[in-house]
């Protein structure tokens, strides 16, 4: 399971609408490692004039990187981090995370940062059974 869902999470969504702020509480509890990551790199994006801020240290573990895989493969939970942070997040491989400012989609360096030449260019034989 991906998520820690709490009773009561669980019976507003039974109900209809969840909250923005307790699915982004639920994913901070139950993602620990994605969410300071996430948080990091955001704080890092802030204090910087560049146009993305990214991750090239791979996870300590295989937990988290199973957190890192599970909250950016899932478009509600990547969404929603999207959203609460205010960014964009791009995903080359098992760990390199970028997050970047919302205007800079448009732009060249996402634009390389999400293409099928840097997705070949960020491999090696140590990602394969990520």
């Amino acid at each position: 399971m991906s998520l820690d869902v709490s009773p009561q999470l669980l019976a507003q969504a039974e109900q209809g609408e969840i909250r923005e702020e307790d699915f982004v509480a639920t994913v901070r509890d139950s993602l620990p490692y994605a969410y300071r990551l996430i948080a990091g790199l955001v704080g890092d994006l802030q204090v910087s004039d560049r146009e993305f801020a990214d991750n090239l240290t791979p996870p300590p573990s295989e937990a988290e990187r199973g957190q890192l895989l599970r909250a950016l493969a899932s478009d509600s939970i990547r969404g929603s981090q999207e959203r609460h942070f205010g960014v964009a997040l791009a995903f080359q491989n098992c760990h390199r995370v970028a997050a970047f400012r919302p205007e800079a989609t448009d732009g060249q360096t996402y634009a390389k940062f999400t293409s099928t030449r840097s997705q070949i260019l960020n491999q090696s034989p140590e990602f394969r059974d990520c």
